[in-house]
């Protein structure tokens, strides 16, 4: 799979099925695997925009049009 195929998927944590946001980036350790993705979350209320960090772990399943997560936020 390619980055921008999962740049293009919603993702949604299923503690509260909230959309968290989108794919802007991941983070590659110096072995080459893939650590992380880098979540870009809008709070509309301020017009800022804050990164989250999803560590691989959190993943539980990557579907056709969205990411599946595990995550306390």
């Amino acid at each position: 799979m390619k980055l921008s195929e999962l740049q293009d998927k919603d993702v949604v944590n299923i503690k509260d099925g909230k959309k968290i946001g989108n794919i802007a980036d991941v983070i590659i350790d110096n072995n080459g695997n893939l650590t992380s993705l880098v979540i870009l979350k809008s709070k509309f209320i301020f017009y800022t925009k804050e990164e989250i960090n999803i560590g691989w772990k959190q993943i539980k399943k990557i579907g056709e049009d969205v990411i599946l997560v595990e995550t306390g936020i």
